[in-house]
């Protein structure tokens, strides 16, 4: 199977191209020269699209502006860039005969609806965003209109929403595996699985850490969020304990990522230790324990 992926060059999209040329034909676009990006220029530009194309079964589009572009880039580029791209290759992927589109997009565009009061968010597909930025927004819009052209083609549009995946400090990222974050490389395996399933029509899953905790967990986790994370992961505490860093005492929101492994067969497999295991070995994405 021929697979594109749009963004290649960043950290997630080069993750997503290294997974998948294991086993299976890929070719990237990115602005940038990277030894990941085969074709080098905008996604805009629709004569190269036009041959990066060429006999490509399958679009990974992880290609945009993100939260850091904010206030850097007009409200144009982000509608120019997220969503008219988004909906311009989708377009010319119909044309050129793929059998299914796969949609980077992210769990920030929930926005407020992340953070109800007086409790932690319980965030799953089923809430409705409440976008707070011009990137929530776009993200949003670019979904909307590849549930169109889905509809409208009988094309496999699968979006894969996906949490906190940046550099940062060893403690926060630590714990945000168990409530809000993944691993980049769990991210590669979640696109892999939605490409191998292919499952019919409009799918949207968040992707995001294995949670230790449940829904009925929200109001201990916003008022005593070291407690509860004592009481899941003693190990977890004792690592802390260890290091002299300090448990949040309030979490504001756990991503649900239940139904993309159930209905992809996705496991994320990168949990905390991994990010311990990561600082031990300076690996530079993640950083030295945020001051208290």
């Amino acid at each position: 199977m021929k697979i594109l992926v749009t963004g290649s060059a960043g950290r997630v999209g080069r993750a997503i191209y290294i997974k998948l040329m294991k086993s299976h034909d890929v070719v990237g676009i990115d602005s940038t020269p990277c030894s990941t990006a085969d074709f080098v220029g905008d996604i805009r530009d629709e004569v190269l699209i036009g041959k990066a194309l060429e006999g490509v079964d399958v679009i990974v589009h992880t290609a945009a502006l993100h939260a850091p572009h904010v206030g850097l880039m007009s409200d144009d580029d982000f509608e120019s860039i997220n969503v008219n791209a988004t909906e311009k290759l989708a377009l010319a992927g119909v044309k050129a005969g793929i059998k299914h589109f796969v949609f980077t997009s992210t769990t920030a565009l929930y926005g407020h609806a992340s953070t109800p009061k007086d409790k932690a968010g319980w965030i799953d597909e089923s809430v409705e965003p409440k976008p707070k930025s011009v990137y929530h927004k776009s993200k949003v819009s670019a979904e909307h209109k590849l549930k169109t052209i889905s509809d409208l083609f009988n094309l496999p549009v699968t979006v894969l929403q996906m949490s906190r995946c940046f550099p940062e400090p060893v403690d926060l990222m630590a714990v945000y595996r168990m409530t809000r974050g993944v691993d980049a490389r769990d991210v590669a395996s979640a696109h892999l699985c939605a490409i191998e399933k292919r499952l019919a029509g409009f799918r949207r899953y968040i992707i995001s850490g294995k949670t230790p905790f449940t829904s009925d967990c929200c109001h201990t986790l916003y008022y005593s969020a070291d407690k509860a994370l004592e009481g899941v992961s003693p190990d977890l505490a004792a690592v802390f304990a260890e290091r002299g860093w300090k448990l949040p005492s309030c979490l504001d929101r756990v991503y649900d990522s239940s139904l993309a492994q159930q209905e992809l067969g996705w496991t994320p497999i990168y949990g905390f230790e991994s990010v311990i295991d990561m600082y031990d070995q300076d690996v530079a994405e993640v950083l030295t324990p945020s001051k208290k």
